[in-house]
């Protein structure tokens, strides 16, 4: 069944991502975590993929595994930089095949080799958004978005148009991508109603748990972060360190689901990291998303 289906009985939801681990004799305990979370009763659940394709047939197996043996919508991450046609569709009817009927279909990152099969098949998310939707319109369809525009958007407007472009072009929903001002969701949502962009949107929220992922984070991904919420961690940092910065990290994750969605979010997407300890006590404290969590 599509997503944007299960959505309209459900309202606010949680949804999970999670990432397959690349070796598979570690593959048994994070099914283990998984299964916590699925107690949770999430809407879906995302699992990624790797940059080129790296991964995919992990990200399938993974897939098909959360939905058979945890009873879990599943939604495949997709990305089609230097994919082929052929590949694509390879790997679309093997999901549909397997019952995992929803992609969150992405351009991605360049990987640092060519693949074999390597083509200018698909030159943005859009094209790779077409292409699925008129081939394979059983299948739920999402796109990523950027509150803070793509780093490689010249401006914020461009990004606008093309992420209405990506909606327009078959996309069910939006996920966003990283951001940690609730206000920048708040605006973007409200400039692409003004564009006649009426879709869900579905913010992402990543738990900040130490310094030093979030200084990782920030310089992967170019998000900025609020003065004032860097202080709040930093200042954890100095009175009680790790610890504190993580029991932080918990209450302002908390309390950005809570903003999200007295702001009119559908839902929350919580990336997981694979971390089920921490994403359980941050959902304790909201239960309004998962009932089961407190």
């Amino acid at each position: 069944m599509k997503i944007r289906t299960l959505m309209e009985g459900r309202r606010p939801f949680l949804s999970l991502e999670f990432f397959p681990p690349k070796a598979r004799e570690q593959w048994p305990g994070f099914f283990a975590k998984a299964e916590l979370l699925a107690r949770l009763s999430p809407l879906f659940a995302s699992v990624t993929y790797g940059a080129g394709g790296g991964t995919q047939d992990n990200t399938r197996d993974v897939a098909t595994r959360m939905r058979r043996q945890l009873g879990l919508p599943t939604m495949a991450h997709l990305t089609c930089v230097g994919a082929s046609r052929d590949r694509v569709a390879r790997f679309v009817d093997g999901l549909l095949a397997d019952g995992v009927d929803n992609v969150l279909a992405l351009r991605g990152d360049a990987p640092a080799a060519a693949l074999p099969d390597a083509s200018s098949d698909f030159a943005h998310a859009s094209d790779l958004v077409e292409f699925l939707a008129r081939g394979w319109p059983e299948l739920g369809l999402a796109v990523a978005c950027y509150p803070e525009a793509h780093p490689e958007s010249p401006t914020v407007e461009q990004d606008l148009a093309w992420t209405r472009r990506k909606l327009d072009a078959g996309a069910d929903f939006g996920v966003t991508q990283l951001f940690f001002d609730v206000r920048r969701y708040q605006d973007f949502a409200a400039r692409l109603g003004r564009l006649g962009a009426a879709k869900p949107l579905i913010p992402g929220v990543l738990p900040l748990l130490s310094m030093q992922s979030l200084h990782r984070i920030l310089s992967l991904c170019g998000a900025s972060i609020p003065v004032a919420l860097y202080l709040e961690l930093q200042e954890a940092q100095q009175q009680g360190g790790p610890a504190a910065v993580r029991a932080r990290g918990v209450d302002i994750a908390r309390r950005q689901m809570r903003e999200l969605l007295a702001l009119g979010a559908p839902g929350i997407h919580l990336y997981t990291l694979n971390n089920a300890d921490a994403c359980l006590e941050i959902l304790a404290g909201v239960p309004e998303l998962a009932g089961t969590a407190s």
